[in-house]
C-alpha cells in the first residue's frame, strides 16, 4: 500500500527523476551521486533550490520503488509537480546521469523510455538530448 505521499517543487521533481535514473539498475554508481548533485549546484534551474532537499526527495523515490505501484505513483507526483516546460529540461538531466558513469545498462535505457513516455517527450527532441548527454560524458 503506498504511503501518503509528499508533494513536490518542480526541483524536486528533477531531482526525483536524476535519482530514479541512477537507482533503476539497483546500483547508484558514484559517478551518478556525483553528476546529480553537480547538476543541482550549477544547472540555473535549481537556483533558487533548497539542496537539503536531495536527500529527502532521494528517499521518497527508494520508498516507492519498493512499492508494486510506485514507479506509477513517482510519475504522477512528477507529473502533478512539473510544468510542461521542463520536461525537455527532466529528460536531459536524466540522460546525463545515465550517462555519468560511461554506461548505460538495460534497466537505465528502459527507465529513460518510461521517462520519454510519461513526459511525452517528442522522439526528435529525446535523440538530440540523448545524443548530447553521450557527447558530453564521452572519455579519451
Amino acid at each position: 500500500m503506498l504511503m501518503d505521499l509528499p508533494s513536490f517543487s518542480p526541483c524536486d521533481a528533477l531531482v526525483a527523476v536524476m535519482v530514479a535514473v541512477s537507482a533503476s539498475d539497483e546500483r547508484m554508481r558514484t559517478a551518478e551521486l556525483v553528476a546529480i548533485q553537480r547538476m543541482v549546484d550549477h544547472t540555473p534551474v535549481f537556483a533558487k533550490y533548497d539542496v537539503d532537499r536531495v536527500r529527502a526527495v532521494s528517499q521518497v523515490v527508494m520508498s516507492l520503488f519498493e512499492e508494486e505501484d510506485g514507479l506509477d505513483a513517482l510519475f504522477g507526483l512528477v507529473r502533478d509537480a512539473l510544468p510542461e516546460k521542463l520536461f525537455d529540461t527532466a529528460y536531459a538531466l536524466a540522460c546525463d546521469v545515465a550517462a555519468a558513469d560511461g554506461r548505460l545498462g538495460e534497466r537505465e535505457w528502459q527507465m529513460l523510455t518510461e521517462i520519454r513516455q510519461q513526459l511525452d517527450i517528442n522522439r526528435l527532441h529525446a535523440a538530440a538530448i540523448e545524443l548530447s548527454a553521450e557527447a558530453r560524458h564521452l572519455v579519451l
